[in-house]
């Protein structure tokens, strides 16, 4: 089975989109509109994945005071400082696209240990995302 077939049985949602330049208040502003998903896909002008923003990044910016003990000072003077997606997005992008079969994609995500992840066309442009609970719903639970 590939990815494709699960994007179609999914109900259709909004992607959780954020402008590299928009600002912290609208990643939060856009990211209490999505409860579907915590995380928010950092697009550029030209619609390209360029990153995310967890929930836990952006509760950690907006909280640094109550982290500063568990989290390293070289880490804690660019969270606080960040005031765009840009700033604080993670580059280390975990992704699938639409030809990739469905266990092949578990497995990245178990082994890199995200819950969601964007499905990206040839371009990086986000068609589409994917969390676990889609997956056991539309995948694990079919087969029994």
């Amino acid at each position: 089975m590939k990815i494709k077939e699960i994007l179609e049985l999914t109900e259709k949602r909004e992607l959780p989109l954020v402008n590299e330049h928009d600002t912290i208040r609208e990643v939060l502003e856009k990211m209490l509109k999505h409860f579907h998903t915590r995380l928010m896909y950092v697009v550029d002008k030209d619609g390209t994945c360029v990153g995310i923003i967890s929930l836990g990044s952006l509760i950690r910016h907006l909280f640094s005071s109550s982290f500063e003990p568990s989290i390293h000072a070289r880490g804690l003077i660019p969270m606080i400082t960040s005031e765009t997606a840009e700033h604080m997005m993670n580059k280390g992008l975990v992704y699938a696209t639409a030809e990739d079969a469905v266990e092949t994609v578990i497995r990245q995500m178990v082994t890199s240990d995200v819950k969601e992840i964007p499905i990206l066309d040839e371009k990086r442009r986000i068609v589409g995302d994917i969390t676990m609970l889609d997956l056991l719903k539309y995948y694990y639970l079919r087969q029994e």
